[in-house]
């Protein structure tokens, strides 16, 4: 539906967040949030209406992402503001998430994460792109702080409902062959302004199936395929760029070294070093990133699983599952930490309130799909019921790190 006129309110949150909640039991609606990028050709499965695929303008790139109750702004050139950072709608009024957890703090996001963070450190995205996208890494924590950033691993996960066609490239490279040198990867940077810079055949790649997964550390290299992708991750946006070009797009240096510190924009080495040599060269990198869904809860009309899992670095960082709700069952599902949810396919409600999937959104149109969990919440359950007699309720909802710990499969 369409969203009616509403204010953006910048102070006092605090008090209609909670009154929110407690009217909700909860949770917040959150409104769609859009982030166009000049390096990717929109896939056209977000659901977002054909025409607005270049709302930002044809200068600024297409949509292929959307963003989940994100809390930082996305790192693009010449962007909005607010662009990247999620808001919560409440009757005729829309806050800023990241206003709303700084205000409300642990009685949104749980005590041990806001203690620890002082804010929610996490969000997820839909990433959709007609093509691959270029190899690419994220910095590591010592090497993102450099720059005043953070790291950001990340997960992968293949939702069905979002993937009705696999687009042009179905499948992603994943770090380097198994005898690549420094010197090999030395030469592809130094012929960056020769058009294809051929890291590509540097590394290897791996078809993609729906209904599975990937964990990702920083510092590998990867391309991600065609596949439309939910990707729970770090609250960042630090990235280095490898690749020369890629659809015929020419990539500018400046994507690889946004992040570099500016003494070693020009040092090729201190870049070739930014890589996790291991971890790119590991040939089991297949039998230790891949993810497959596990069963973590089941009963009458509903089966919850595990979609993301496992740790980074030796870490919980997020995690995520898929809830399915049978046509008409009603199940409550109780989590240990504060979530983001979204909605991939049919209708019903999330303790009383509308929940669904839309068949297509315009740009600036709010939604029911999209809600906010707080911790008190999600422990206390929260009660998902399948409106529908012939359609399965599906969800997708990420938790933030170190809320599962020994519950959560390695």
């Amino acid at each position: 539906m369409s969203i009616a006129p509403i204010t953006t309110r910048t102070k006092d949150v605090g008090p209609i967040v909670e009154r929110e909640l407690a009217r909700t039991q909860g949770v917040l609606r959150l409104a769609p949030c859009w982030v166009p990028r000049t390096f990717a050709q929109p896939g056209g499965r977000l659901k977002l209406h054909p025409d607005d695929l270049y709302a930002f303008g044809r200068e600024r790139g297409g949509i292929d992402e959307r963003w989940f109750a994100s809390t930082i702004e996305a790192a693009n050139a010449h962007r909005l503001p607010d662009e990247g950072l999620s808001y919560a709608v409440i009757g005729a009024e829309r806050v800023l998430l990241r206003d709303a957890v700084a205000e409300c703090g642990a009685a949104l996001v749980g005590d041990a994460i806001w203690t620890r963070y002082r804010r929610w450190p996490v969000f997820a995205k839909f990433f959709d792109n007609r093509g691959a996208i270029p190899h690419h890494m994220h910095q590591d924590e010592a090497q993102a702080a450099l720059v005043g950033r953070e790291a950001k691993p990340e997960a992968y996960y293949f939702p069905p409902q979002m993937n009705p066609r696999g687009n042009d490239f179905p499948f992603t490279f994943f770090g380097l062959a198994p005898g690549t040198t420094k010197a090999d990867v030395r030469r592809c940077l130094e012929r960056w302004q020769a058009g294809d810079n051929g890291i590509l055949a540097l590394s290897r790649a791996t078809p993609l199936e729906v209904v599975t997964g990937w964990l990702v550390p920083p510092r590998m290299l990867h391309a991600p395929g065609s596949l439309c992708t939910f990707e729970p991750q770090w609250a960042s946006d630090v990235l280095a760029i490898y690749q020369s070009r890629v659809d015929g797009i020419d990539i500018p240096w400046d994507m690889l070294v946004q992040d570099v510190p500016p003494a070693h924009h020009a040092d090729l080495d201190y870049l070739v070093d930014q890589l996790d040599w291991d971890a790119n060269l590991d040939p089991s990198f297949t039998e230790t990133h891949l993810l497959r869904p596990r069963e973590a809860s089941s009963g009458h009309g509903f089966v919850d699983r595990w979609v993301v899992y496992g740790h980074v670095a030796g870490a919980e960082r997020f995690s995520a599952r898929e809830l399915t709700v049978e046509p008409g069952a009603t199940c409550t599902i109780a989590d240990a930490g504060a979530w983001a949810l979204i909605c991939v396919q049919g209708t019903g409600t999330i303790n009383g309130e509308p929940l669904g999937s839309p068949e297509v959104i315009g740009f600036g149109a709010m939604t029911d799909d999209e809600w906010f969990c707080s911790e008190r919440g999600a422990r206390q359950g929260v009660t998902f019921t399948n409106t529908s007699p012939t359609d399965p309720l599906v969800t997708l909802r990420y938790l933030g790190p170190g809320v599962w710990g020994d519950a959560m499969p390695r």
